[in-house]
């Protein structure tokens, strides 16, 4: 969009035989697919000094706007002698298409100085995009003006207020419409799925005669972006089936439904979709390919479709070097890093985030020290908190808890709970109740303290065998009406993600599954496998610890996957929370035992299991 405005010359006309008829030069305006074409339509109507004709003139200032030439629009529209409302109104919707909202509204207040009074098409015109104070402004001069009940004004107003997030006020008006119409359900439902009242938003969906590509995409990407991915996938479906035609912002929300599922076949069925239905793979889709190929365990697919991307931005290197920093392959990203900069593309606070993520999972402390340093000696980014959780999960991963509770100490901002929770979690790891207690205490006393910081502690407690505390802390729990949250690992086998809790036995194969659990626990058994009864978080007898072990979720899933997929296939399952490091034991040995490659994406990160090793290196 070119923003400075170009005066246009005008030309004394030479002739004035034969003009063309005024039909004619209409048709030639409208019909311009391109600035070249439109100017040379306007040259014709100079040289026959048609160029003042208010018709002509109009549907030249559209024309212009439409090309993306709206500083001709504007040089046009000034040399325009007492506008009628019809082209003041054309100004405005040009500013406002182009999200230009501040100039609409000056045009829309110049135009009342003049006495020009707006039309039902001005005040709809000067609604979109237009922030809720001046909104309300315009509701009550559409009040006043007695252009309130008409259809197009009501809808722009109740996408006004539901853009703004006021749902009420949307709701009143879109509640005494007489006649509801395609834009205003769909700003309705779009107000619904932004705040996360996707069944709201369903209902008016469902209720809908006539339905376009926007209010599916709306729909879709309400779900995909409130955690309901297995909703967004299958109302897809149900788009496909309904002959609508999908567009880049479709596929965008599906392949973020398909990432947040870990559900590849469903991903690479998207992917193909996309080549032979012509959609482009721009940047930003192409990004979006290679962030589902991350979630997914697929680094090579990744990097395959990152090195197809002609022009890449920023955003593009920073999701190749996050993937292969949550993949455990930390010098891969560190390299990636080296040729971004080579190639002189800047990088930003979320490449940073990447960097120092790789050197936290790789255990590259005095690499991770200097790329914070960087951060604002060389590339003058402040670290945000985020990569002050970066830093405290490097050193506390470490084992330098010290250290890292120092650093905490000293940050220049208030740490959140999530490094906290870093820290606390380390605490665990390394055995370290003394530091565990004084932090867990320190955030109780600050009410800083969250279901994380309880459970947290419980687990310290329970680790080291002191059941008293574990008691203690879970009765604050149990006050404080704070639940822990299930382990829950899902696989996806033929196109369908199925799910499994700990103990589970709601799947229709419970009985196989639980078969291929004994049949793994004797393999586990012969090659000297002990349980890690430790780990096990309550006050149970040794058998029953063994028991509780056993059907763990991730073990259910890939006991699932076992049965479920022909030998020598790669089994993926993506996990909920951190996987416990009895987990982790058994799935290296089940690998070696079984010959396959086990990929698992938990909390934290991935792990690629592989001949009885892991590619964190039992670091995680």
């Amino acid at each position: 969009m070119t923003s400075s405005t170009t005066p246009l010359v005008t030309t004394t006309p030479t002739h004035r035989q034969h003009p063309p008829s005024i039909d004619r030069l209409t048709f030639l305006v409208d019909k311009s697919k391109s600035i070249n074409h439109l100017l040379q339509t306007h040259a014709l109507l100079l040289r026959h000094g048609l160029h003042h004709h208010p018709i002509l003139n109009f549907k030249l200032q559209r024309s212009y706007a439409s090309l993306g030439r709206l500083d001709y629009t504007v040089a046009l529209f000034q040399r325009t002698h007492n506008p009628s409302v019809f082209f003041w109104t054309s100004i405005i919707h040009s500013h406002a298409q182009c999200g230009l909202h501040d100039l609409a509204l000056m045009y829309y207040t110049q135009m009342l100085t003049n006495g020009v009074e707006p039309n039902c098409f001005t005040f709809s015109a000067v609604m979109k995009t237009c922030p809720l104070r001046p909104g309300k402004g315009l509701h009550s001069q559409t009040i006043k003006l007695g252009f309130v009940s008409d259809l197009y004004v009501r809808t722009g107003l109740v996408d006004v207020y539901a853009r703004a997030g006021d749902v009420v006020s949307a709701r009143q008006l879109f509640d005494t419409m007489p006649e509801k119409s395609l834009v205003s359900l769909t700003a309705m439902i779009t107000c619904y799925a932004k705040r996360g009242e996707v069944e709201e938003a369903r209902v008016l969906f469902d209720g809908m005669e006539e339905r376009d590509v926007v209010c599916w995409n709306v729909m879709i990407d309400g779900y995909a972006q409130h955690g309901m991915p297995n909703e967004a996938l299958l109302l897809f479906r149900k788009m496909l089936a309904a002959k609508i035609k999908p567009n880049e912002l479709t596929v965008l929300s599906l392949l973020s439904a398909c990432g947040q599922l870990g559900a590849l076949e469903s991903g690479r069925w998207l992917h193909s979709y996309i080549e032979n239905n012509g959609i482009q793979v721009n940047a930003h889709v192409g990004t979006a390919l290679i962030d589902m190929y991350n979630k997914c365990g697929s680094l090579d697919d990744a990097r395959l479709v990152f090195d197809m991307i002609d022009e890449k931005d920023v955003v593009a290197w920073n999701s190749m070097i996050v993937g292969y920093a949550m993949h455990g392959f930390s010098r891969d990203a560190l390299q990636l890093f080296h040729e971004m900069c080579r190639l002189s593309c800047q990088p930003t606070d979320i490449t940073f985030i990447g960097v120092l993520s790789a050197c936290a999972y790789g255990g590259l402390v005095s690499e991770g020290r200097a790329f914070f340093s960087s951060m604002k000696d060389e590339y003058g980014i402040e670290p945000k908190i985020e990569h002050y959780g970066c830093m405290v999960n490097l050193l506390s991963r470490a084992g330098q808890l010290e250290e890292a509770y120092e650093f905490v100490q000293n940050m220049k901002i208030d740490p959140d709970p999530v490094l906290w929770g870093t820290l606390l979690g380390a605490c665990r790891l390394h055995g370290n109740i003394t530091l565990g207690e004084e932090i867990a205490e320190f955030l109780l006393g600050q009410n800083l303290a969250n279901s994380g910081t309880f459970i947290l502690l419980s687990n310290i407690y329970a680790a080291a065998g002191n059941w008293d505390g574990v008691a203690r802390v879970r009765t604050l729990m149990k006050h404080s009406g704070i639940q822990k949250e299930p382990g829950c690992s899902s696989i996806e086998v033929d196109n369908k993600v199925h799910e499994f809790l700990a103990g589970d036995r709601r799947s229709p194969q419970s009985k196989e599954i639980y078969m291929m659990i004994k049949e793994m626990n004797q393999w586990l058994k012969a090659h000297g496998y002990t349980p890690q009864i430790d780990i096990v978080l309550h006050d149970l007898g040794e058998r029953e610890k063994e028991q509780s072990l056993e059907v763990h979720s991730e073990k259910l899933a890939i006991a699932f996957g076992l049965i479920s997929t022909q030998p020598g296939t790669t089994i993926k399952i993506v996990k909920n929370l951190r996987v416990c490091s009895d987990c982790h034991a058994v799935t290296k040995l089940i690998s070696k035992i079984t010959g396959r490659k086990i990929v698992m994406r938990d909390r934290n990160r991935f792990h690629h299991f592989a001949n009885g090793s892991c590619s964190c290196g039992d670091y995680w």
